[in-house]
């Protein structure tokens, strides 16, 4: 479950139809605006196949692929829908990348925590100790068409990269009906098509983590975008706080506690709004330099990083199209 892209603004246009939706599904608001023809037929063949990716990836739906999954962990491989296989491939991809920084079998200690659910609590040590052993995604098997997982008791979640997946996969609905000109929110995961029909480029609003009291919708910083998607992690949407101390929803692999970093946020600018979502995962828990050298490794990826002493370091390729917007009054921009 990643977080905190901002507000995207658009300007109508005569000359196209305009469709706006928002519903509800994959745990987040989804919205929806989609200029163009057959602009509803669109909006409702997205929605129609975001709810079908929910059932078949959320980690809890019964009849889905993950839950399939984790029931047969240290059992047997079990045959998975192509789409769950693409982005199971993609998610290890990035873990081998990252060393690990990104594993979706986090799943035991997802459950857990239970942050953004009604039953969070701080695990103890013990907990802790006998989950870790489970968490190692060099424990996943996949070929062509089937997964499985070594231990029993491991555990995929897939929340910190379906979302993502959902974003890609509305693009290409859009652009199969003729569309030229979207966007799309997916709970922060915001994925552009084309330019606004005016010609000039959507404004993504990076969210400020620290809001100053219950303005929740402060802005530190604007990203023009065309055709990419932007897509944010950080420790300020869901997390719970004891005796003075914030536990959020990013998980380390190593240490199963909310991972410490230097950063609160970092927001990532590419084509790929799936690999947007697993990156931007594994460079918030490595921190701003290694977090760099990752995007450096990866290659065509930009980032906007705001580190805990309230610090905005932007990367060069994206310089020209962020603008400083500090509502608060409380960061810095390094330029």
């Amino acid at each position: 479950m990643i977080l905190a892209v901002g507000i995207l603004t658009a300007c109508n246009s005569n000359k196209n139809e305009t469709v706006e939706a928002d519903d509800f599904a994959m745990g987040t608001v989804i919205s929806q605006k989609v200029y163009g023809a057959n602009g509803q037929a669109a909006v409702d063949e997205v929605m129609e196949k975001i709810n079908y990716l929910d059932r078949l990836l959320t980690f809890n739906a019964s009849e889905g692929d993950i839950y399939k999954l984790n029931e047969n962990a240290g059992i047997q491989t079990v045959e998975l829908d192509s789409e769950t296989v693409k982005i199971i491939k993609k998610a290890q991809e990035v873990a081998v990348l990252s060393n690990g920084a990104f594993d979706i079998t986090v799943g035991p200690l997802v459950r857990s925590w239970g942050i953004g659910t009604n039953q969070e609590h701080i695990p103890s040590n013990e907990e802790l100790k006998n989950l870790l052993p489970l968490v190692n995604y060099q424990d996943i098997y996949i070929d062509e068409s089937s997964v499985g997982l070594k231990k029993a008791g491991q555990m995929v979640d897939l929340g910190g990269i379906a979302k993502g997946y959902a974003g890609d996969v509305a693009k290409e609905i859009y652009q199969k009906n003729g569309i030229h000109s979207a966007f799309i929110n997916i709970g922060g995961n915001v994925v552009t098509l084309g330019k606004k029909p005016d010609g000039t480029p959507w404004k993504a609003g990076i969210r400020n983590p620290r809001p100053v009291g219950d303005q929740s919708g402060q802005i530190v910083g604007i990203v023009k975008v065309a055709n990419k998607a932007v897509v944010t992690a950080g420790d300020e949407q869901r997390y719970f706080e004891k005796d003075g101390q914030r536990y959020h929803h990013i998980l380390d692999p190593d240490t199963g506690y909310p991972a410490k970093s230097d950063l609160m946020s970092v927001t990532l600018v590419t084509e790929s709004s799936l690999e947007a979502d697993a990156l931007d995962t594994a460079v918030f828990i490595l921190g701003l330099e290694k977090g760099k050298e990752l995007l450096r490794q990866y290659g065509g990826v930009e980032a906007v990083f705001i580190t805990a002493d309230k610090k905005i370091y932007v990367t060069e390729g994206l310089k020209g199209n962020f603008e400083f917007h500090d509502e608060s009054k409380q960061f810095e921009y390094i330029e």
